[in-house]
């Protein structure tokens, strides 16, 4: 989905880049966490998480905890490129080339 030049639309949006920016460093994160981090709603953080999803950068993992379904996100090897190729893309915008 990303352009030549790295830089990747799907990814621009505040929200989306920062979740994949904290997904990167860590091996899952827990979808209650990534909301509060985010500051979004459910809902909001949900239509992200699809958009993300439905290219393969995002994997989604499901269980029950103590009674409770709780889903947590994880980062792919495609989406970690993708978010590795735009950040160096808007690196290489910042410095003027």
């Amino acid at each position: 989905m990303s352009a030549p030049d790295g830089f990747d639309p799907l990814i621009h949006p505040p929200a989306r880049l920062q979740l994949l920016a904290v997904l990167s460093r860590v091996d899952e994160l827990e979808f209650a966490a990534a909301r509060e981090l985010l500051q979004v709603s459910d809902s909001v953080l949900s239509k992200h998480v699809a958009l993300l999803a439905e290219p393969g950068y995002l994997t989604l993992r499901k269980a029950a905890v103590l009674g409770r379904q709780r889903t947590w996100l994880a980062i792919t090897p495609a989406g970690q490129s993708a978010y590795t190729g735009h950040v160096a893309a808007l690196h290489r915008l910042l410095e003027g080339g």
